[in-house]
């Protein structure tokens, strides 16, 4: 096919060469059509190589966190992993610029123990990013960055990077991917009052077999009571007894012989009784569950 293609042209020439008036005329019309022909070849060519080119670049979707980020969160899971329940946090979102935090926190040696009952929270969302500021204390900043990758009714993930600064001197990051739950109560309202009960997981380091009775007051105090005989009387009225509830997390502190302790529960609140649950680590890096179960004593 070539070969012929290439005998028309020539045969076009040797017309040129016969009448210059037929040539320029014939000639004209027919490099003209084989310039048309040569183009054309290339702007296919040039439009195949240009498609191959042009990457796709996939658009993130938005998803609505202004709006769907209201409400109570808990972290569920750090990296694939049960959270324990003495390092989760909660966070109450009133708004997308503004939520409050709580958290009772011990394990951060850099940082010492942290008592964070409903800390004021600075909230930034651009897009899909969520950047959270907070001042736990005076000399404290913490700034949690995060990317949030899915959100919907009832949980959320987000790959965030949490910076930890004390009078403006970097101390700690670490990255993270985070699993929240939404948290659908909130008992700190429910959990006033006396309680007694015991531990129900036998054989756990907080089996002492014996029943229990806390009084869970307005203020963010508690009293512990012990047994005398048949009365129950307050185990040390001049210690440091504090907690707080928020959504479902109840965290306390006290100081005992000069000692301060903390525990970690996750409750439930119905009919007159109290669940507690926990997730705790032992030191080998095993963990277990802990629980308790008590009724509501009448005024």
């Amino acid at each position: 096919m070539k070969t012929k293609f290439f005998q028309w042209i020539l045969t076009c020439g040797r017309d040129c060469s016969r009448s210059a008036e037929r040539a320029n005329s014939l000639c004209s019309r027919s490099f003209t059509a084989l310039a048309a022909i040569l183009i054309c070849g290339s702007s296919v060519f040039t439009s195949c190589s240009s498609n191959e080119d042009n990457s796709v670049v996939p658009v993130e979707p938005d998803l609505n966190i202004a709006k769907n980020i209201i409400g109570k969160w808990m972290y569920a899971e750090r990296n694939g992993q049960p959270m324990v329940t003495n390092r989760k946090t909660v966070y109450t979102f009133v708004s997308p610029t503004k939520a409050y935090m709580s958290a009772s926190l011990n394990t951060i040696q850099e940082l010492g123990p942290q008592w964070n009952d409903k800390v004021e929270v600075d909230v930034a969302i651009n897009g899909n990013k969520m950047t959270l500021i907070s001042h736990p204390d005076e000399h404290m900043t913490v700034v949690d960055e995060s990317i949030v990758t899915n959100i919907g009714n009832s949980e959320f993930t987000c790959d965030s990077k949490v910076t930890f600064t004390v009078d403006g001197v970097f101390v700690r990051s670490g990255e993270y991917r985070i699993r929240y739950e939404k948290a659908t109560v909130d008992y700190s309202e429910a959990v006033l009052g006396t309680w007694e009960g015991r531990c129900t997981s036998e054989g756990s380091v907080f089996d002492d077999g014996q029943e229990h009775r806390w009084e869970f007051k307005a203020d963010g105090t508690y009293v512990y009571y012990v047994r005398d005989g048949e009365n129950w009387v307050p185990y040390d009225e001049n210690a440091l007894n504090e907690y707080f509830v928020d959504g479902n997390l109840l965290c306390f502190r006290w100081v005992d012989n000069g000692v301060e302790n903390r525990e970690w529960w996750e409750i439930t609140i119905a009919d007159g009784k109290m669940f507690w649950t926990a997730l705790r680590q032992n030191e080998d890096g095993t963990t277990f569950t802990a629980t308790f179960e008590m009724t509501k004593v009448a005024e």
